[in-house]
């Protein structure tokens, strides 16, 4: 009996610790990242690679601890995806494309996506709508918007006083700050990314997905066997 309880013990602070600071298992359950992730795939993301962090709280009991983050061996770079903590809910993980690393701007016009006032060619994206948001045609509520006239490029800052009406289509130039990342969703008309909540801040990224090692159709009721061993990228 005391044998086995020590295996099942150590079989569980064995799964803490590569849980913590190795890999974590993950689940699409947006359509943001369409149709690079769909809802429905499992993915296992690499902790290491951006440094993993230690938990915030012990697992069962809800207790506070001291939390400090491991030395990463790479970073965030343009085109990435990456895991992370919502901003607005640290409770939450969102999984997004990194479009825009710190020194950047950032910009979008037409629903073309501009980085240093160079266009991007993003194949992986997609666009479902036709129609373009324009500041006379804007559907979200504008407040969603007002973080970013902090952060636009200074001499636009000074020229668009008063009157900068982003979109979700038509916004900035804006600048990344240090220590920040600027984040969207390759399904780009539906998603909830950094254009409508702000910039991704170093310490809440948690990893980047490597593999997809399982795909279930909630529609068809089926598992996508043509997705499972897919590398993400």
């Amino acid at each position: 009996m005391k044998e086995w309880v020590k295996s099942l013990g150590l079989a569980f602070i064995l799964f803490l610790v590569i849980r913590t600071f190795l890999v974590q298992a993950f689940k699409i359950p947006t359509g943001s990242m369409e149709n690079t992730l769909l809802v429905g795939d499992f993915l296992l993301v690499n902790k290491l690679a951006y440094g993993a962090t230690t938990p915030r709280k012990l697992p069962f009991l809800d207790l506070e601890l001291p939390n400090f983050r491991l030395p990463g061996y790479d970073t965030p770079k343009r085109g990435d995806i990456i895991v992370f903590e919502y901003p607005l809910d640290r409770t939450l993980d969102f999984v997004k494309r990194c479009v825009a690393v710190s020194g950047d701007t950032v910009e979008m016009r037409d629903k073309v996506l501009y980085i240093n006032h160079v266009p991007k060619d993003e194949p992986y994206v997609q666009h479902l709508e036709r129609e373009i948001r324009r500041h006379e045609n804007r559907w979200f509520d504008v407040s969603k918007f007002s973080w970013q006239y902090d952060y636009l490029t200074k001499e636009n800052k000074e020229e668009l006083k008063g009157r900068y009406l982003p979109t979700r289509d038509n916004f900035g130039p804006l600048f990344v700050p240090d220590g920040c990342y600027f984040c969207m969703g390759d399904n780009r008309d539906f998603s909830s990314d950094s254009r409508f909540w702000g910039f991704v801040e170093k310490d809440l990224i948690k990893g980047r997905p490597m593999i997809l090692y399982f795909s279930w159709d909630q529609k068809q009721l089926l598992p996508r066997l043509n997705r499972i061993g897919h590398i993400i990228q």
